[in-house]
């Protein structure tokens, strides 16, 4: 612990706030702001010649110093604006007209890719929801059941988002391999702070983005494909920067990039790269590793906190089956209670009539008390 308190004073808003909301924007570190300097004085002083000279390799750099957090291989990561937008990326390379046409999800699944993934009934998609029993865990045996020889698409989160518990990717992912089917794991809530291995899982692909535990800002999400998949799959949403020869212009003939950049589509948002890297800087350091230990620490100390004030817990008490949130059920003013929070300093969001309370590896035990010792004139 008392190695890792020596970046506290990379993290500004910490000074100030009582920071507990890492699940949903992530705290900036000092280097972003020195990051997107070099970006503005880039723009202000070469112009144009930005692209050539920096820009235009930047997304392929920021691709594959994500993967190597997530045990990706070079060059089988495209980036882009945010995972909803990754997943018509993916589905852009299928059709759902022929018998292959079911999707399996989850009804404690994120609501934008809900959302998405229903709408896609429109063009043929089966939608079957599987439903959990106590709205914390996916009842594995009813997922597994659902998954046929008519299943194409398998989205699951490693990490669900309101009660932070780790779903079983493994037996999912061997269980639609077994019928046919193909998983898009999503690693929003896990990337960073939960270890992973995407080659040895056997995804087909993982998304996520910088936004929440990886301290990149807004902006930014990733899109990991597997690599015999890569060459066989040609989206549909696409543009000039997922071609191999972006500068040849040619309109008669479309060529993909043979690497994960075909995934890409049109102009990236260069100053979201420069953004990412300040986050990709520290957590690479830290280590996911030594960020899941602490974590665990923190999580535990929350629950204790909890616990002490007759307050239930919507997360999974096990260490090792929960992420970084705890979801710390309220009553039914849980919003005006963290709205109330927010303004003492002390930063956690809510869902439902529960707060989810997210310390990341720079925060402490006194952190996790104030925040509680604050609650308590509240309720």
């Amino acid at each position: 612990m008392d190695e890792l308190l020596k970046w506290r004073e990379e993290f500004p808003i910490l000074e100030r706030t009582t920071y507990l909301i890492n699940n949903s924007l992530g705290a900036m570190p000092r280097g972003v702001e020195a990051k997107l300097r070099e970006y503005a004085d880039t723009w202000a002083t070469r112009g144009v010649r930005a692209w050539e000279e920096s820009w235009w390799d930047l997304p392929a750099q920021v691709a594959d110093r994500m993967g190597a957090l997530i045990g990706a291989a070079p060059g089988s990561i495209s980036l882009h604006q945010n995972v909803t937008l990754t997943q018509a990326v993916i589905t852009s390379c299928f059709s759902f007209r022929g018998p292959r046409n079911k999707v399996v999800l989850v009804d404690l699944e994120f609501p934008s890719v809900v959302y998405f993934y229903q709408e896609q009934q429109r063009h043929g998609a089966r939608i079957e929801m599987v439903r959990s029993e106590d709205g914390i865990r996916v009842p594995l045996e009813k997922l597994l059941e659902a998954i046929d020889e008519q299943t194409l698409l398998v989205p699951i989160s490693l990490v669900l988002f309101r009660s932070s518990c780790i779903v079983n990717a493994r037996a999912i992912i061997e269980r639609a391999h077994r019928v046919g089917a193909q998983v898009v794991l999503d690693c929003f809530q896990a990337a960073g702070t939960v270890p992973i291995d995407v080659a040895s899982l056997g995804t087909d692909f993982a998304v996520g983005g910088m936004l929440k535990w990886l301290c990149g800002g807004p902006g930014l999400a990733f899109l990991y494909v597997r690599r015999h998949l890569i060459s066989k799959l040609e989206p549909t949403v696409t543009g000039w920067f997922g071609t191999a020869e972006p500068f040849a212009f040619d309109t008669e003939h479309l060529s993909y990039h043979p690497t994960a950049r075909r995934f890409e589509h049109g102009t990236p948002p260069a100053p979201a790269y420069f953004l990412a890297q300040g986050g990709l800087d520290v957590i690479a350091e830290v280590t996911p590793e030594r960020i899941r230990a602490r974590q665990g620490e923190l999580t535990d100390h929350v629950i204790a906190r909890a616990d002490e004030m007759g307050l239930p817990v919507r997360t999974p008490q096990e260490r090792g089956a929960r992420g970084g949130v705890v979801n710390v059920g309220v009553g039914p003013e849980a919003g005006k209670i963290c709205h109330a929070l927010l303004e003492r300093d002390v930063c956690t969001d809510y869902r439902g009539d529960g707060l989810r309370i997210s310390p990341h590896f720079f925060n402490t035990e006194d952190d996790v008390d104030r925040c509680f010792d604050e609650l308590a004139t509240l309720l």
